[in-house]
């Protein structure tokens, strides 16, 4: 981090709990709100999300993460994404207060993080998305998402030692069946539909980056297809990495997301 550049922990409040935050301060005028997703800490898996803020930081722009309720060291009962409104909407809050130079605010997250952003970055008056591999259909069961499934599926019958494996008996048919009736199950997703219509309702500049071969985005990207997300699919650009890592993780991966981060926040 430049000589000139901070990091502050900042506690604030939210519906009778405290909340964790970190800030990594810069000149900038548009600010990084960084949400983390699951039950992940503020510094991501890997460090990732803290190394993220460093680096933008350092190149001039103001970054904001924390622990929603429940999560590291804040307080209260972790409910979920779903229950993540009011986090959001007093993180956003409080990185403005605590950066006043900041007018503007590009929101992102990673999975369901991602999915929060899209659902209640109105109500935190965010002025621009950021959302990688949202998390959009849900699994049946500990089996992977059905276009996950599918995907496998294809890989398979284009791989000719996979029918001389069928063929020797030397295939799991127990698996097989287990895959084949989350195909014949899945069905369109409300969450996916409650995201569309966020989005549907929101002017603020979308994008959308894609892990193209983990499993939350190859359900995305299916989801994606679908009629719910026919208003807003011409206007999101969608991006995607030739990549398994479903947080970026990799060497090569990060550089990229560094790109992407750094690419929307000059377009604020």
């Amino acid at each position: 981090m430049g000589a000139n550049m901070a990091r502050r922990l900042i506690q604030f409040p939210c519906a009778g709990e405290t909340l964790a935050g970190t800030l990594d301060e810069a000149p900038g005028s548009t600010g990084l709100l960084i949400v983390s997703g699951g039950n992940e800490l503020r510094v991501g898996a890997h460090r990732g999300m803290a190394l993220l803020a460093q680096r933008i930081a350092a190149e001039g722009w103001p970054v904001f993460r924390y622990d929603r309720r429940g999560i590291g060291d804040s307080t209260g009962d972790n409910r979920g994404f779903g229950d993540g409104r009011g986090d959001l909407v007093a993180a956003a809050a409080t990185f403005r207060a605590e950066a006043p130079a900041v007018r503007s605010i590009l929101g992102f997250g990673n999975c369901d993080a991602a999915t929060a952003l899209a659902l209640f970055h109105g109500d935190a008056a965010i002025d621009a998305l950021l959302l990688a591999n949202p998390w959009l259909v849900e699994s049946v069961g500990d089996t992977p998402p059905a276009a996950a499934v599918r995907a496998r599926y294809v890989d398979r019958l284009r791989d000719p030692a996979q029918w001389v494996r069928l063929l020797r008996g030397q295939v799991d048919l127990g698996k097989l069946a287990g895959g084949l009736r989350t195909l014949t199950r899945a069905q369109p997703s409300g969450l996916a539909e409650h995201v569309a219509a966020a989005l549907a309702a929101s002017d603020a500049p979308t994008t959308l980056l894609l892990a193209r071969r983990d499993n939350t985005a190859m359900a995305c990207a299916d989801a994606w297809r679908g009629a719910a997300f026919d208003p807003v699919r011409n206007r999101i650009p969608v991006l995607a990495l030739d990549s398994s890592s479903h947080s970026f993780a990799r060497a090569g991966d990060a550089e990229w997301l560094h790109t992407r981060v750094a690419e929307a926040l000059a377009a604020v």
